[in-house]
Parts: structure tokens; C-alpha cells; sequence
């Protein structure tokens, strides 16, 4: 005969495998283009999927830990990038045009005799950067290292320093920093608590 304990921990371990699934589909598919419905389903799967573990601490066995480890990086990582570019979209009221490259398009001062100033990109490269820092973030939390946090943070701040003149630019280096942190940081201590 089986214990309820076991059958609660399958429960409660197909719940998490099955709500991370959900909302690693519905970040997929906002990727290409960020929409708010499926990006805030997605968030109360994970913040009802964290309720769960830290209400019912479980031992989760072994491979389906690894297969929440996995997807919860997964999860953390791919889903910082539409929640991040919604969130930037939604403060800047879409009045940040977006290069080619990642970054923000700036126009330079007018000069006195009327002609528009240049157009040059800055804060290039944003997106990789972006899941490199939710990579590094979600690993050092999973591994019990939330340091890393501090770490790329620094790292991030000395690296984008000298583009960070225009309010435009720390506006944007501010909140989209904030928000994929957060998005990561919310993912990872999810995974660590279900699996440590």
C-alpha cells in the first residue's frame, strides 16, 4: 500500500513539473513579441508554483528535481527576456525607439542653427547581456550562492558605465536590470527551494 506521503510528493512534484511547463510555453511564445496576458499567467504559475514549495516543503526525488532544476533555468533565463522588454515597454510608454543591435536609439542635442543632431545607439547588446546575467544569477541562486547576484551587478554597472550619461539610457539600464533580476531571482529560489 502506498503512504499518502509519497502520493502527496507526486502530486505536489507533477504540479510544479507541469506548472513550469506552462509557463515556459506561454514565455515562448512572447518571445518575438511581448504581450501582458500571457506574460502575467506566466508569473502566477511561478509565484503560485513558490507558494507551494515554501507552504509544503517536499522532497522531490531525484529526477524529477533535475528536470525541475532544468526547467526552471530554462524558465528563468528565456522568460527574463519578454517579461524585461514588457516592462521597459510599459515605463517608456513606447517612446524609446530600439536599434538594430539590441541597444536604444539616442538623437544628439540639437545645434543652435536648427539642424537635428546624430542618431547613435547605445546600450548595445542588451538582450545577450541580459541572459548571460540571468544564466549567472539563476545558477549562483540554485547553488546556494546568491552572491552572484552582487557580482553581476557590479560587473554590469562598471561595464555599461560610460553609456549611462543620457537620463534615457540609466532609465532604461535601471529598470530592465530590475526587472530581469527579479524575474530570475523569483524563478531561481523557486527551483532551489523545491529541490534542496
Amino acid at each position: 500500500m502506498i503512504s499518502p506521503d509519497v502520493l502527496i510528493v507526486a502530486a505536489l512534484s507533477i504540479f510544479l513539473f507541469l506548472a513550469l511547463c506552462g509557463a515556459l510555453v506561454l514565455v515562448v511564445i512572447s518571445l518575438r513579441r511581448p504581450t501582458t496576458v500571457p506574460l502575467i499567467v506566466a508569473g502566477v504559475l511561478v509565484v503560485l508554483c513558490l507558494l507551494v514549495v515554501t507552504v509544503s516543503p517536499i522532497n522531490v526525488p531525484l529526477i524529477i528535481g533535475l528536470a525541475i532544476a532544468l526547467l526552471g533555468t530554462a524558465l528563468a533565463v528565456l522568460g527574463g527576456d519578454p517579461v524585461t522588454r514588457r516592462v521597459l515597454e510599459i515605463a517608456s510608454h513606447g517612446a524609446v525607439q530600439e536599434g538594430d543591435n539590441g541597444g536604444i536609439l539616442l538623437r544628439a542635442p540639437t545645434i543652435a542653427g536648427g539642424s537635428e543632431g546624430a542618431v547613435r545607439e547605445v546600450l548595445r547588446g542588451g538582450t545577450t547581456i541580459g541572459y548571460l546575467e540571468r544564466v549567472a544569477v539563476t545558477l549562483g541562486i540554485i547553488a546556494g550562492f546568491p552572491e552572484a547576484i552582487a557580482v553581476v551587478v557590479a560587473l554590469k554597472g562598471i561595464g555599461r558605465f560610460s553609456e549611462l550619461a543620457a537620463p534615457e539610457s540609466r532609465e532604461r539600464f535601471i529598470i530592465g536590470t530590475l526587472a530581469s533580476l527579479l524575474w530570475a531571482c523569483v524563478v531561481a529560489a523557486l527551483v532551489r527551494l523545491a529541490i534542496w
